[in-house]
């Protein structure tokens, strides 16, 4: 259903205008005047991430990158961000005329869910933790829910109760005060390709059918882990309610420059943007933790798999 894009990867750190050692795990949205944003994850050569935009007309090539970091750590006013910042997601929400970043921030405690605003990605409101350690994997709605704002995350406890990471939803009045807690989205158990380790992809999809979300579940091998993506349906007024998950993952890394890199065997979308139709659907996504990829494909057509293959729920 997705088929990647012929000139794959789009973006690698010998793109970057200055030293980085991989750039992955980009954010994306569509600015006012058509133009394409990613916000990507990008590696420096001492380990720690930091934000960077790049720019593009068609969102394929002709990307115009930041000369600097976009959006660096600042663990003096966020100590939360001591060792990088990453892996985030844009949403935006119209009612505060911004964008909303929902990112992981690393530091000696652990990754926690931070959120910032911006008009202009060129200047920045950073809110602070919105999930405390270990948390991650995160992105808002672009509208209330029931009167609050609602964001996707994916705790991550299981080391104390071997009960798995899974999805959960959580609600604010302003953004920066968070309760409400609900899981969303379990991992499976057993032999399935999406047990004991789930977690959002992009932001959300609002459709006429549902909230569609693309998460990806994290499988254990004698090799190591293999990330793959699946698909769920939550009702619009109801986002804690899964309405239909796939019962088989759609995508998942094959082609070499997912297959191999600092983490191989991974293909990890943070961000898409959609077409003038509301159907096309441009998937950005990181390739083995080192390269910036683009999948195409159509959001009914995802619901149409979805409809003929799925168990329902979430309940497996």
């Amino acid at each position: 259903m997705f088929h990647r894009h012929q000139k794959n990867p789009i973006l690698t750190g010998a793109d970057w205008p200055y030293p980085a050692h991989t750039v992955f795990n980009p954010g994306a949205t569509l600015l006012a005047d058509g133009t394409t944003l990613l916000l990507c994850r990008v590696e420096d050569r001492r380990g720690i991430s930091h934000l960077c935009a790049a720019r593009s007309a068609n969102g394929v090539d002709g990307w115009v990158i930041d000369e600097k970091p976009t959006l660096r750590p600042d663990p003096e006013k966020y100590p939360e961000e001591l060792w990088g910042i990453e892996d985030p997601r844009i949403t935006f929400v119209e009612e505060l005329g911004k964008y909303v970043i929902a990112y992981t921030a690393f530091s000696r405690g652990g990754p926690g869910v931070a959120l910032a605003l911006t008009e202009d990605f060129r200047h920045f409101e950073r809110c602070g933790l919105a999930m405390q350690p270990d948390d991650k994997d995160a992105a808002l709605l672009p509208r209330r829910i029931n009167g609050s704002f609602a964001l996707l995350h994916r705790p991550n406890h299981h080391q104390m109760t071997d009960q798995g990471a899974h999805v959960w939803i959580s609600f604010s009045p302003d953004l920066r005060n968070w309760g409400g807690h609900k899981l969303v989205l379990s991992a499976r158990k057993g032999g399935w390709w999406d047990a004991n380790k789930v977690g959002l992809s992009p932001p959300l999809i609002e459709t006429t059918e549902g909230w569609l979300m693309l998460y990806h579940g994290v499988r254990g091998t004698a090799a190591g882990c293999l990330y793959r993506l699946g698909l769920a349906l939550f009702a619009l007024d109801q986002p804690e309610r899964c309405l239909a998950r796939g019962d088989s993952w759609i995508f998942g890394p094959e082609a070499p420059y997912e297959r191999a890199g600092d983490v191989g065997n991974v293909a990890f979308p943070c961000g898409y943007t959609l077409g003038s139709d509301g159907d096309a659907i441009n998937l950005y996504y990181g390739a083995a933790d080192t390269s910036v990829a683009l999948a195409t494909g159509s959001v009914s057509e995802l619901l149409r798999w979805l409809s003929k293959h799925s168990s329902g729920s979430d309940s497996l």
